[in-house]
């Protein structure tokens, strides 16, 4: 008969239903199998106990990385990208169809990755499909490979093998009830720039590129009904434009990122691109309304987008030809809560919107959430605790916020009730579908 492991989780604070209550947390079997008063006696159990000064959180689900690998892994891998993912307190990563070479578009470029990733992960590795002109007829087959939905670019995505898709809806009809995932800016609005001033890369991707177009990728799903997630937001105009849709039964939901939350344009110094992200970073005044769509839900989650590349592609000073993405996996729970702490917001409903809502897009019922018969992927954090940004585990560390001081520190991390270890990656690769 196999033995079946039982551990008890005894944290005088722990986020449990949106709050924070004192819990054990027992396992068996690397699922939770109850959820007990904090000092009920069990025996046969290895305990672990917390201290007073930290929480014990779900693990987190960041259903935007770029890992990069087969093709691009000088960029980032596998084995790099979770390594830092469970370094964060992050589980579960699913990750983009674009940036790696074959782009996830069919289900055989989806065996190629799965088969990349194998052996490799530190913690559960799930992916993405792509929308481009020409593969609805591939969409199905890559959800019954496992793919979690499809997601497209209405503009040029940075990488000639994934050409932008301006007209939607023929992948949302194809994918039926799977998500679109979109990266919504309209080319009509993107205007040339190049040299080392941020206010003029900021002045050529203005607010009204993603305004245009997430109010065109509505206008699509409301004429198909179908499925439709908008990444990264950063412009807080399209706020209304997405309440309203959303009250009219317009089937959308929306992602915010770690430097929308953290980062203003007007910090940004001229020719450190280490800052540049695509749509970029904005005003003060426009983090702030961020801030408040997700108080309102309006905002559903919080992912990290981390896209990764290597120094010379990433660092050269001009906005205009430096790699537009910022590498931040690793370090995504301390910087949105810093953030948040100031702001007045409790950790519950920080981890809700880094854990459990990213959970609920993907259908991964079992993640995200301390609850009878989710997976015991767990995370101990000292939420006072500061430290400075330093070396990260990342196969580039290049982030706009090295040196700085955050508050929250990840203690440990654990997967289907195993703590973590570099050395020995366990992570699986899962699939739409999977319970």
């Amino acid at each position: 008969m196999k033995t079946v492991f039982r551990t008890v989780f005894r944290a005088p604070r722990a986020v449990v239903d949106g709050a924070e209550r004192p819990a054990a947390v027992l396992v068996e079997g690397g699922r939770i199998s109850a959820i007990l008063p904090l000092d009920i006696p069990l025996g046969g159990v290895t305990e672990i106990v917390l201290a007073d000064d930290e929480v014990l959180i779900p693990g987190l689900v960041d259903t935007h990385v770029h890992v990069n690998e087969p093709g691009r892994t000088e960029w980032e891998g596998f084995a790099s990208a979770t390594r830092a993912a469970a370094a964060g307190g992050v589980t579960t990563i699913l990750d983009m169809p674009l940036n790696s070479l074959p782009p996830t578009l069919d289900a055989e470029s989806l065996r190629i990755k799965r088969k990349a990733a194998d052996g490799q992960c530190a913690v559960d590795v799930g992916f993405w499909g792509g929308a481009v002109p020409g593969n609805e007829r591939d969409l199905r087959g890559l959800l019954a490979a496992g793919a979690f939905g499809a997601k497209c670019f209405l503009l040029d995505s940075g990488v000639p093998e994934f050409p932008p898709l301006p007209d939607p809806r023929g992948a949302m009809r194809a994918l039926g009830d799977a998500v679109l995932l979109a990266h919504a800016e309209d080319a009509a609005f993107i205007g040339e720039a190049h040299g080392v001033h941020y206010a003029d890369f900021l002045a050529s991707r203005p607010a009204a590129a993603e305004d245009s177009a997430i109010a065109g990728l509505l206008r699509a799903a409301r004429e198909t009904g179908g499925r439709v997630h908008v990444v990264h937001l950063s412009s807080a105009a399209a706020l209304p434009l997405l309440a309203e849709a959303r009250a009219a039964g317009v089937r959308v939901t929306v992602e915010t990122c770690p430097h929308y939350l953290a980062l203003t344009a007007e910090e940004v110094p001229d020719g450190d691109t280490r800052f540049k992200c695509c749509p970029p970073v904005r005003e003060e005044g426009n983090r702030d309304l961020l801030w408040q769509g997700l108080a309102d839900g309006v905002i559903d989650m919080i992912v990290s987008d981390h896209s990764p590349a290597t120094p010379e592609l990433k660092g050269t000073g001009d906005f205009g030809s430096a790699w537009g993405g910022i590498a931040s996996l690793q370090i995504g729970l301390p910087v949105v809560w810093t953030e948040a702490r100031r702001r007045g917001w409790s950790l519950a409903a920080v981890v809700e919107r880094m854990a459990t809502a990213p959970a609920d897009l993907a259908g991964l019922q079992h993640k995200g959430r301390l609850a009878v018969g989710a997976d015991a992927d767990l995370a101990v954090v000292a939420p006072d605790e500061t430290f400075t940004v330093g070396t990260l585990a990342h196969r580039h560390p290049t982030t706009p916020y090295a040196g700085r001081t955050l508050h929250g520190v990840v203690r440990g991390t654990w997967l289907r009730g195993e703590r973590t270890d570099p050395d020995r990656p366990r992570g699986r690769l899962i699939r739409r579908g999977d319970t």
